[in-house]
């Protein structure tokens, strides 16, 4: 069985922390998946600039960024595919649960299992592929419970 991990890199606490795992365990589930292991990584506005700017040469905020290392390689750990890391901005997070009009769960559920999509290797660099990424989301979030 593998395991999703939570780090906390910012002041304020993550009391949805236990709510976003369940969602994965579903997503997981969703997508039959098993003996996977990945980390959600929870940092400020200031820190996920640096990384989109280091790692993207984009030189601005953002909400979720992925390193998934099957990019570079399979990793595996025993029995265990190792996927990689989602940075998740509480900050911006926040900023667009308002802009949006939903709860901030709600947005931070959206931006995790995106992260986790990028993760399995979906992207939405096209129409086509973010046509089939985006209703897979709303698919994963609608089946757990979490709507718009």
């Amino acid at each position: 069985m593998g395991s999703i991990e939570f780090f906390n890199e910012t002041d304020d606490k993550v009391i949805e922390e236990r709510e976003l795992k369940k969602l994965l365990k579903y997503a997981l589930k969703y997508m039959k998946l098993k003996d996977v292991s990945f980390s959600i990584i929870f940092v400020d506005n200031k820190k996920i600039q640096e990384l989109n700017k280091t790692y993207r040469n984009i030189d601005r905020v953002t909400d979720v960024i992925t390193f998934r290392l099957a990019d570079y390689e399979k990793v595996m750990c025993g029995k265990i595919n190792v996927l990689g890391d989602i940075y998740i901005s509480k900050e911006k997070a926040n900023e667009q649960s308002l802009e949006y009009g939903h709860s901030y769960l709600r947005e931070l559920a959206f931006l995790t299992i995106h992260g986790f999509l990028h993760l399995l290797g979906y992207d939405h660099m096209n129409k086509e592929d973010e046509e089939e990424m985006f209703k897979l989301q709303e698919d994963i979030l609608n089946g757990y419970g979490i709507k718009r």
